[in-house]
């Protein structure tokens, strides 16, 4: 099953992915701050996620990519 990546460098903190996921799973961070200064998005529980990616297309610095976990 696919899952999520977040590169919490690139995310500048715009709340559009947070508004997107239809779960509700995604945060801003309230502990950690980037490189650039702003507050990355955490994905809170990851085995809830469904890995639907509205918020990789919603995400305008593509901060989230949505990954095909490989089969072995």
């Amino acid at each position: 099953m696919p899952k999520l990546t977040i590169v919490p460098d690139r995310c500048k903190g715009c709340n559009l992915c947070v508004d997107a996921c239809p779960k509700n799973l995604l945060v801003l961070s309230s502990t950690e701050m980037n490189s650039r200064g702003f507050r990355p998005v955490e994905l809170i529980d990851e085995d809830a996620c469904t890995s639907c990616a509205i918020c990789a297309l919603m995400c305008p610095d593509l901060v989230i990519t949505s990954v095909e976990k490989e089969e072995r």
